[in-house]
Formats: C-alpha cells, structure tokens, sequence
C-alpha cells in the first residue's frame, strides 16, 4: 500500500509552510501598517506654530514721546511766564526811577512829557518834611501828593514817590524842592509805575502757563485715546490671524 502526499488530483504543488512563494513572517504586514499611519500626517490639526505673528509686535502709535514733549512745552511756558513778569515788572521799575538827582535848594531843569505820568522823587529818612515848586513853565503845572506808597530802586537807592506832577505841554521845566530843618535828602523826576505794566506782566504771569497747561492736558487725552485705540486694531488683528486654519484643515 503506497502512500500519496501530492495533490488529491497529483499534479499541484504541495502544500504546507515552506511550499510555494515565500511568504512574509506572521505580524509583519500589521507592523508595516501601523509604521505607515504613525508616519502620515495629522489631518485636521495645523503644524506648531502655523498662523503665529513673525517678528516684533508693531509699535503702537502715536508714541508716547508726544505726551512728554507736551509736558515740557507746559514746563518751559511756566517758566516764560515768571521770566517775562518779572522781566516786565523790572522794566517798569527801571523806567520809573529817576535818571538824576538834585539837592534840597538846587534848581534844576527837566524835560517833562505829561504821556509818561511824570512824579517827583525823594530818597530822604522817613518822616522828612519837604515842598517843591515849579515856576516859570511853558504850561500849566499842578502838584499833587499820591494817595498810595510807591517805592521804586535804582543804583541801591531808595526812592519814594512824593509829588504827581500834572502838566498840559510837554516842555522844560524848573523844578525847586527844599526840606525843613536842613535835612538831607535827594530829589528827583520819574515816572509813575503805571497799572497797565503790572496788570500786563500779571497776565502773563498767568495766562501763559494756562494755555500750556491746557494744551498738555489735550494732547495727552487724544494721544491716550489714539492708542488705545491702535492697541485693540493689533489685538483683533492678531485674533483673526491664530483663528486662521491651516492648509491641513481646509
């Protein structure tokens, strides 16, 4: 009895491991497989760092140097307005003592210009009885004593305003002043300070510095609101570009 282990029709191939093509170890394909999936690419999810802003953030604007710039122009405008009050309040000073002087007795000439508010000057310890006269005018002179103290210094000397002189002609006129009990004193012809120079440098002192205050106040309101403005534009920017999808997500 003989024993057959080809094919039931005995011709095929046998068959059985190690017969006929080769085939691949048990697991492989699976492994293959999964080695395929592991390197493809994840649908559905943008590579890190897709849509992220490149470079710096854009400076917002305007800067905030226009702020302090502001706040300087208000700083240099306080410090012109005390120059020029001081500056106009020494000018009107200056301009009011007298440029020359006399003795008690001594009759002197000056040119007197009823425009400048001329007044009669007298430096001399306090209490000093005094009388001055003018004759022989071109026009019509009247004296009259201030009702207000004002002092006024030159040269460190202290000159007190003693007699308003009105006149109605410009002109030279003799002017004549003596003290009682011979006492010392100087004389001379100046100008009134008048309220317009104080009530000027006044308003400067003020005025000045207000409007530099005020325009610091607005530049900084409108630069604030500028960029604060400018700040959420770049934010809703920068939203709109990491809600971008990626190409992998189309």
């Amino acid at each position: 009895m003989s024993n057959d282990f080809g094919s039931p029709s005995g011709g095929g191939a046998p068959h059985g491991p190690g017969y006929g093509a080769p085939q691949q170890p048990y697991g492989q394909p699976h492994q293959q497989q999964q080695q395929y999936q592991q390197a493809g690419p994840s649908y559905g999810y943008p590579p890190p760092g897709y849509g992220a802003p490149q470079g710096p953030p854009p400076k917002v604007k305007p800067s905030i140097g226009w702020i302090v710039g502001a706040w300087l122009v208000f700083v240099l405008s306080v410090i012109i307005g005390f120059v020029g009050f001081a500056g106009g309040l020494f000018s009107a000073v200056t301009e009011a003592a007298p440029a020359s002087s006399f003795g008690p007795g001594q009759k002197t000439t000056v040119s007197i210009d009823p425009a400048n508010k001329p007044a009669i000057y007298v430096a001399a310890a306090k209490g000093t009885n005094f009388e001055c006269q003018i004759e022989g005018a071109p026009g019509t002179v009247k004296l009259q004593r201030p009702n207000f103290q004002q002092t006024v210094t030159a040269d460190g000397e202290l000159w007190e305003l003693a007699l308003r002189i009105g006149v109605d002609k410009a002109g030279d006129y003799p002017i004549t002043c003596t003290t009682s009990g011979g006492v010392d004193a100087k004389f001379g012809v100046g100008k009134e300070i008048v309220a317009d120079s104080v009530i000027g440098g006044t308003v400067m002192l003020f005025a000045v510095p207000g409007l530099g205050f005020l325009l610091a106040v607005l530049v900084t309101i409108v630069v604030l609101v500028k960029r604060s403005g400018a700040r959420k534009r770049q934010a809703a920017a920068a939203a709109g570009q990491w809600g971008q999808p990626g190409p992998y997500g189309r």
